[in-house]
């Protein structure tokens, strides 16, 4: 049997990534409360989270997706069903470690299976996934609901706390004839551009597909600006905002000439700084750049670029799909040139590092 609590804990996990707030107490009400059912039914599984899981009528599209998505492809019925049986033995307690496989004398517990494997998925290295688990994984991006990073807004705007604003309690003063209550105001806050520097070079043709959808995520919630690099630079920002991830990664491809080629790191950073960096694209930005580093170019043009990079932009990450694995050094010749012009050395091999990264990006 399989213990079925790291699925149903990483399923929370999954739904806050799709945005719900899920705060540890509601975690706690749901594994509480599917200790009351039973796992094997789909519906009261799909009840006792939305119930525990979800705080507003804004939570509950988002759930249903990410249950389709975690548990079972099997359409389910909303409504909970007229359960007339017997009441049924706790089926996390039968699929403890403590019990033998077999003693229950129950079925295998499909979604329980479906949970855990979605877990063990998440932590998987994307090109090491066969065909039926990228499917899988496709789904699962597509519930990422990525926050932009927030900056201060220079201009104030009305609060209940802050400095006085003068001119607005005049104002009320002056229109009423007497004070009525003081106005304050104080800085608000502003989205912080995001800009994602894929690399779609031949040594990370394995993870392409699986980053660009993560680019197209990332660019249809907080705007962010995508371009790939290979032996030139491609624009593909307005490609990946299409809402159909299928159509979006198909329009970027079409668009991309250089799938699978050589690298030329430095060369396509220059073209990026001269042309949109400078320009205003990479000021006060939070760059990330996916690349295992393998520069084909020069290695010293590539080192000039990442810093003229480091003192346009808020906050630069390399993300090296690489980096994930045991025993992983940066001595790739890209690596070792751009390592000290940025913040953070962050994996990207799978879907928990990608949404590592999200936090990453959204506390820039």
């Amino acid at each position: 049997m399989v213990d079925p609590v790291p699925g149903l804990v990483g399923f929370a996990a999954a739904l806050r990534a799709a945005g719900l707030a899920c705060e540890p107490e509601r975690v706690q009400a749901y594994l509480a409360a599917v200790e009351h059912i039973d796992l094997t039914v789909p519906d009261q599984l799909y009840w006792a989270g939305r119930l525990t899981l979800c705080g507003e009528p804004d939570d509950l599209p988002r759930y249903d997706d990410a249950f389709q998505a975690w548990f079972t492809s099997r359409s389910l019925k909303h409504a909970p069903r007229n359960t007339t049986a017997q009441p049924r033995p706790s089926v996390i307690a039968a699929m403890l470690p403590a019990q033998q496989a077999g003693e229950s004398g129950s079925e295998p517990d499909e979604l329980g299976v479906a949970a855990s494997d979605t877990e063990v998925l998440r932590h998987r290295d994307i090109s090491d996934l066969s065909a039926a688990e990228r499917a899988h994984l496709r789904e699962l991006m597509n519930l990422l609901r990525p926050d932009p990073p927030m900056r201060s807004a220079y201009r104030k705007r009305p609060h209940r706390r802050g400095e006085l604003d003068p001119r607005r309690t005049l104002r009320e003063m002056r229109a009423t004839g007497e004070p009525i209550r003081l106005r304050y105001r104080r800085k608000g806050k502003r989205p912080r551009r995001v800009v994602l520097l894929v690399d779609v070079s031949g040594s990370m043709s394995p993870y392409a597909d699986a980053l660009l959808r993560f680019a197209h995520a990332v660019a249809r919630r907080t705007h962010a600006e995508v371009f790939t690099m290979g032996t030139r630079l491609t624009r593909v920002s307005r490609q990946l905002r299409q809402r159909d991830p299928e159509l979006a990664l198909a329009a970027a491809s079409r668009a991309v000439p250089d799938f699978a080629g050589g690298t030329r790191l430095g060369e396509g950073l220059r073209v990026f700084l001269d042309r949109w960096g400078q320009r205003g694209v990479a000021r006060q930005a939070v760059v990330v750049v996916f690349s295992d580093g393998w520069e084909r170019g020069d290695p010293g043009l590539l080192g000039e670029q990442m810093a003229r990079l480091r003192r346009l932009a808020h906050a630069v990450f390399w993300v090296n799909p690489h980096a994930g694995r045991d025993g992983y050094r940066p001595v790739q010749s890209g690596i070792v040139v751009a390592q000290k012009h940025i913040e953070k050395l962050l994996a990207g091999h799978s879907l928990a590092t990608l949404e590592e990264l999200l936090v990453e990006v959204r506390r820039a």
